[in-house]
């Protein structure tokens, strides 16, 4: 009987087991929740292991950031009003082991009421967060249970077996925690990809209704403006219509004169249709539109077969808009300077100063994201291999990274310097070789190193895609927001918090938009 207080000791590190964790992982669906598990070793020890959890250009998005981290600094404060919660949870963990003895020795009578109060306690539980949710019966049902669990415990004083069984149970539902990490990181990946049913259902009301058109009706007006230097070019790469109209909508609306902007929308011939028929119906104000097929330039298939190189089975990464980037000058021969947008950000603030930068003989100018400690942050050498010989020792891997997304682009500085035969030397010796991660972000590194100007970071915000504890003083006083990552504010997934800044500018009255069901 001098053993019990140890086997007590075991009990109640089976609560601290791997339980806890997998009702967290379940409850929040596909969210990815990072907690402090709780094993028991072979020797009986308690070892504590954080679980770590890694934008969408090129990196694989860094898993999403929740409100457990928050939850640490109001454990103390929640613990005693958790208590018994957490008490009745300990007990039907007991229940369940000294139940498997009973069952194994045939004591039927300790096994019927050992059942009994799982049943009860467990009803008592119900979908309890805290003490105050739980019933009146429930303290009069801890108390039954503590009765049982005494009985049980007199019954099988042996605490080698109850570490057996702990173990046991340790081991089953980390393999059941790990299961469950997998399904919901493979479900997450797999929302992240897919087309919604209803932006599919837009894309093909918009190109049946340009089919209809007179080929004398498939123009847009304005275009004798689309390359005047004296105009702010804004130029984006997309196969979402509606990603693509947000962009175009919060930019212009924020726009001190926005009769000075031309907006380039870049998609592919598959896509052209919905988004020249989309500018069509909603020209965006003062602003030009002119809609480009990219398959329609002369050295498309040059530029297809070269991307062919780098093998990807994320459709994120090889898409062939996704690179095009690297073409900006090849696409707009006229133009001295661009401004260039992802297609999944929101402009809340006029950007006609960045064409007031100095550009410094630099040809890229972007926000940096080389600070540790925020959520942005990345380093070279965590995505590029630079002890592969194709390097050479050129590049120094604690260089200050940035970010694509919003870039300010002097193209005639990138075609003095021929930065896209660069893109395409790196392209054709690396992508076979594995020496960088899947993307465009880390071969944009290598592109344009030493070749780009650091921006105030506060034109350029990331991390709504990702991370959920942005502060809101932060997100309202950028330029740009971006929602780098898998989790897109039109996607179901999508950050709920942080859908309110794309929706705004979504006319979710349109008839078209009505007839697909989308709704913000």
């Amino acid at each position: 009987m001098k053993l019990l207080p140890h086997c007590r000791l075991l009990d109640q590190i089976g609560k601290a087991s791997k339980l806890e964790s997998i009702e967290q992982i379940v409850g929040d669906g596909v969210k990815q929740i990072q907690t402090k598990e709780y094993v028991l070793t072979k020797n009986g020890k308690v070892n504590a292991d954080k679980k770590a959890d890694e934008h969408d250009h090129g990196v694989q998005a860094p898993r999403v950031t929740t409100v457990a981290h928050v939850q640490g600094s109001r454990r103390k404060t929640q613990k005693v009003t958790d208590e018994k919660l957490k008490q009745m949870k300990d007990q039907v963990i007991r229940a369940k082991a000294y139940l498997s003895f009973a069952t194994a020795n045939g004591n039927a009578h300790l096994v019927k009421e050992l059942r009994l109060r799982i049943k009860e306690v467990q009803q008592a539980l119900g979908e309890a967060k805290k003490d105050s949710e739980l019933s009146r019966s429930a303290l009069q049902k801890m108390k039954y249970m503590e009765s049982s669990l005494s009985i049980a415990n007199h019954a099988y004083p042996d605490c080698s077996n109850m570490v057996s069984k702990l173990r046991a149970m340790t081991d089953s539902v980390e393999e059941q925690v790990q299961s469950q990490r997998k399904q919901t990181s493979f479900l997450t990946e797999l929302a992240g990809r897919t087309t919604p049913k209803g932006l599919h259902c837009l894309s093909m009301r918009l190109t049946t209704e340009y089919f209809m058109l007179h080929s004398e009706q498939q123009r847009v007006p304005n275009q004798q403006f689309v390359y005047s230097l004296d105009l702010f070019h804004y130029v984006t790469l997309s196969d979402n219509v509606l990603a693509a109209a947000v962009v175009v909508n919060s930019t212009v609306s924020n726009a001190l004169e926005p009769e000075r902007i031309v907006f380039h929308v870049v998609t592919d011939s598959w896509n052209y249709p919905a988004f020249f028929m989309w500018f069509l119906l909603n020209p965006p104000g003062k602003a030009t539109v002119q809609v480009i097929n990219a398959q329609e330039y002369k050295w498309w298939n040059v530029y297809e077969s070269s991307r062919a190189k780098q093998i990807s089975h994320d459709p994120r990464y090889s898409s062939l808009l996704n690179h095009l980037r690297f073409y900006l000058p090849e696409i707009f021969p006229q133009l001295d300077k661009i401004v260039f947008l992802d297609h999944d950000v929101v402009v809340q603030r006029d950007l006609s100063n960045l064409w007031n930068i100095a550009m410094k003989g630099k040809v890229n100018g972007a926000v940096e994201t080389c600070q540790e400690g925020d959520t942005s942050f990345r380093r070279m050498d965590m995505f590029i291999n630079f002890s592969d010989p194709l390097f050479g020792g050129k590049f120094d891997a604690n260089a200050c990274t940035w970010a694509f997304g919003m870039n300010l682009f002097d193209l005639r500085q990138w075609r003095r310097h021929d930065l896209t035969s660069s893109y395409r030397r790196f392209l054709s010796k690396g992508g076979r070789r594995h020496v960088w991660k899947e993307g465009s972000l880390p071969l944009g590194w290598i592109t344009f190193y030493s070749r780009t100007l650091p921006l105030d970071r506060r034109w350029h915000l990331l991390g709504l895609g990702f991370d959920s504890l942005l502060k809101t003083e932060d997100i309202e006083h950028a330029a740009v927001i971006h929602y780098d990552g898998i989790m897109k504010p039109w996607l179901d997934i999508g950050v709920k918090k942080y859908k309110g800044y794309w929706n705004k500018y979504v006319n979710y009255d349109h008839p078209y938009m009505q007839q697909c069901n989308l709704h913000g």
